[in-house]
């Protein structure tokens, strides 16, 4: 004789798959390394200096 099988796990686990699937295609892509977020960072930054820099103090 074969065990029972537990539907509610064996849905359960199909939905963690298609979750993690799906995620993963997004994370290639709309994601963005981690040198390009350190970029995007220190640009930011510096702009942000550059235009507090600028700021006239009365």
């Amino acid at each position: 004789m074969s065990k029972p099988v537990n539907l509610n796990r064996y849905r359960k686990e199909k939905a963690r798959a298609e979750k993690k699937a799906r995620a993963d295609q997004n994370a290639v892509k709309f994601g963005r390394t981690k040198a390009e977020k350190f970029e995007a960072k220190f640009e930011r930054d510096k702009l942000k200096r550059d235009l507090d820099n600028r700021e006239i103090e009365d």
